[in-house]
C-alpha cells in the first residue's frame, strides 16, 4: 500500500497524470529588465548573464540566459547547454549551474523549454519527447553562433527529468561531445510503467482511457485542465518524505518561482500521453564514443533509474553516486553537488 501511494502521488507530481532563427535574432535579448528577475540564486561575481532567444527546429522561440566567464578576452570557449528539473525554470537549478560551470570558464546556455517559462509555445505547461528532445538541439545552435565559443566543443547537462531530454538529444545531434546527467527521471519509462515499474497493464489502459476522454473535454472548454494533485500548499506531516523533499524546494524561498510548474499548478491532465506511448532510449548505446556521466544521491528515491540507464549504455560511462544525498539535494546544494568532477569530466573530453 505504501508503495503505491508513493507511485500515485509520484505520478501526478511530475507527469501530470496517473501515468534556427539567424544569428542576428538569436543574439536579440528578450528580457530587458532581466536584472530585476527573481532567481533563486546568488550570481557568482567571476560571471556575466545575459538574457537571449532563439528559435527550434519547429518555430517556437526559446528563452535563455547566457552566462560568461568574465575577462575571457578573445578565447574561445567550451560551452554546455543545461535545462531542467522537469517543470522548472531557468532561474532555478539550471541557471545555478550555469553560473557555477561559467565561473569555471565555461559559455554556458541555460534555457526554458518549449510550452514552459518565459520559451513560446501554446499550450501552456505541456511537454514533448520530440520537442523537448529537439530544445537541446537548438540551443546547441544557439551556442556555436556564438563568436567566443569553439563549436567543435559543446556538450549538455540535464537534470532531473530533463536528462532524458538530454541524453535523447545526444543520441541523434553528434555536435555533443559529452553528455552529463544529475538526479535523472528516465521520464518515458515512467510514464509507461510508473515509478519502480509497478503499472499494471489494466492501470496502463485505464490511464490511456482517462487522457483519450480529457482531451475531448479540453477541445470543449478550448483550454487545457490541470490536476488537482500536485505538491500541497501546506504539509501536514504524513507525507512520504520524497514529497517534503520536493515542497522544501519548490515551495519555500529556497527554490520557488512564479513561473515555475512545480511551485504552482504543474503539469496538464494528458501532458504524460505522449510520454506513455514512447520508448525515448532505445538507442543510447549510440552516444558512445562520445563520455556520458551520471550523478545521483545515494538515498534518492530516483536512484535506480540512473543505475538501470548506466546498464544500458555503453562505454565511455561513469556512474557517480553522492553519499548521503537525496534527489533534490543535486538541485541547488553547492557543497553537495560535484561541480569539480563536471568541470574535470567537460574539461577532459570537449578538446
Amino acid at each position: 500500500m505504501k508503495i503505491a501511494t508513493t507511485v500515485m502521488v509520484l505520478s501526478f507530481l511530475f507527469i501530470g497524470q496517473a501515468f534556427a532563427q539567424n544569428k542576428k535574432s538569436n543574439q536579440k535579448t528578450m528580457n530587458a529588465t532581466e536584472q530585476n528577475e527573481h532567481y533563486t540564486f546568488q550570481l557568482s561575481d567571476k560571471v556575466t548573464r545575459k538574457a537571449v532567444t532563439f528559435k527550434n527546429r519547429y518555430g517556437i522561440t526559446l528563452s535563455g540566459d547566457l552566462y560568461l566567464p568574465k575577462n575571457s578576452g578573445n578565447e574561445k570557449l567550451a560551452a554546455l547547454a543545461i535545462s531542467g528539473p522537469f517543470g522548472s525554470v531557468k532561474e532555478q537549478s539550471s541557471g545555478l549551474y550555469a553560473s557555477q560551470m561559467a565561473e569555471r570558464g565555461f559559455a554556458v546556455i541555460a534555457f526554458d523549454p518549449s510550452y514552459t517559462g518565459e520559451s513560446g509555445g501554446e499550450p501552456r505547461d505541456i511537454a514533448s519527447p520530440d520537442i523537448n528532445t529537439e530544445d537541446f538541439s537548438a540551443a546547441v545552435d544557439f551556442l556555436g553562433l556564438q563568436h567566443n565559443v569553439d563549436r567543435n566543443k559543446i556538450g549538455i547537462i540535464g537534470i532531473c527529468g530533463f536528462a532524458t531530454f538530454a541524453l535523447n538529444a545526444t543520441i541523434a545531434d553528434k555536435r555533443v561531445k559529452a553528455v552529463a546527467t544529475t538526479s535523472a527521471y528516465d521520464i518515458s519509462r515512467v510514464s509507461a510503467k510508473g515509478y519502480y515499474d509497478k503499472m499494471t497493464p489494466e492501470e496502463r489502459t485505464n490511464a490511456f482511457e482517462t487522457m483519450s476522454l480529457q482531451r475531448w473535454v479540453d477541445a470543449e472548454n478550448g483550454r487545457p485542465e490541470y490536476p488537482t494533485t500536485h505538491l500541497p500548499e501546506k504539509l501536514n506531516g504524513d507525507e512520504p518524505q520524497f514529497v517534503k523533499d520536493y515542497f522544501d524546494y519548490y515551495k519555500t524561498p529556497r527554490g520557488y518561482h512564479k513561473r515555475s510548474l512545480n511551485s504552482n499548478k504543474g503539469w496538464t491532465k494528458t501532458n504524460s500521453m505522449s510520454f506513455a506511448n514512447s520508448v525515448m532510449l532505445s538507442y543510447i548505446k549510440e552516444i558512445s564514443p562520445r563520455p556520458m556521466l551520471l550523478i545521483a544521491g545515494e538515498n534518492a528515491h530516483s536512484k535506480y533509474m540512473s543505475e538501470d540507464i548506466y546498464k544500458m549504455a555503453a562505454e565511455p560511462k561513469e556512474l557517480m553516486i553522492i553519499p548521503n544525498s537525496v534527489h533534490v539535494d543535486l538541485y541547488d546544494k553547492v557543497d553537495v553537488i560535484p561541480f569539480e568532477k563536471l568541470d574535470h569530466f567537460f574539461r577532459t573530453n570537449l578538446k
